[in-house]
């Protein structure tokens, strides 16, 4: 079966977001950041979220990973295990590359040996087996956020959060990175919600692309990226479709401004 087939096939949705909407402060004071968001994410799907700065892109996925409460409406993961992963890798600095690995292990009460064993593994899944015992100083950036990869995959989680993990790396790291994560993705079945900037970047990993228009954010388009895996974020279909979401992506911004 391909990779397209698979991903028509899907029926089990492990995000429910149901006309959610999130104010912060209250009376004359108060801001709509999300205002009745409704979407799916189904099992195994790559989901990237899009949108202009400040549209609420992050404020969703802090409400998925249940760091903020909803103000209305439904959200819903069934009860499955949340992992979220920031722009910057945030390692402890005071601790070794498998330290940090093993961090969530450890929070989860896992022996000493199983974890070792088990943050190995991770390492060995983003490709730094040979860097367990070097500090986050001694990394690369890419290196760094192959660590908190490996982090976020210790908390054995159903569901990853990427809040633009790869914004600040240079071009070629982003996209080696962006083909290490479609790899972990498959192999280890996940679902991910990926927020984004970069348009490209979108079409490349995403098997939908989700438009969101300018505070208060809403779902204005829902874009299936079609085009067979793998991907080069530089070919012609990838850029075609990322012209189409930019120039709506832009109507969106110019009617903000008017």
């Amino acid at each position: 079966m391909s990779i397209l087939e698979t991903t028509s096939v899907r029926t089990e949705s492990v995000v429910r977001i149901e006309n959610v909407s999130k104010t912060y402060g209250s009376g004359g004071n108060a801001l709509l950041a999300l205002d009745r968001v409704s979407l799916d994410v189904q099992q195994g799907e790559f989901v990237c979220l899009l949108g202009a700065s400040g549209c609420g892109k992050s404020t969703l996925l802090s409400l998925v990973a249940g760091l903020d409460g909803i103000s209305s409406g439904t959200l819903d993961t069934g009860g499955r295990k949340v992992a979220l992963m920031f722009q910057e890798a945030a390692l402890f600095p005071w601790l070794s590359v498998i330290g940090n690995v093993e961090l969530p292990l450890r929070l989860q009460g896992v022996g000493k040996a199983e974890r070792r064993k088990r943050a190995l593994e991770l390492l060995e899944v983003v490709r730094l087996s040979g860097f367990a015992d070097k500090r986050p100083h001694e990394l690369s950036g890419g290196m760094r956020q192959r660590v908190a990869l490996a982090r976020a995959l210790a908390q054995n989680a159903d569901v990853l959060l990427m809040d633009e993990p790869f914004g600040a790396l240079d071009a070629m790291t982003r996209d080696i990175l962006h083909d290490e994560l479609e790899r972990i993705w498959r192999e280890q079945n996940l679902t991910v919600l990926f927020v984004t900037h970069n348009v490209r970047e979108a079409v490349r990993l995403g098997d939908r692309v989700i438009l969101l228009s300018s505070r208060p954010g809403r779902v204005i388009e829902d874009f299936p990226i079609k085009h067979p895996r793998p991907r080069r974020i530089d070919s012609p279909e990838v850029s075609g479709q990322a012209g189409e979401i930019t120039d709506r992506l832009r109507a969106e911004v110019a009617r903000h401004a008017n």
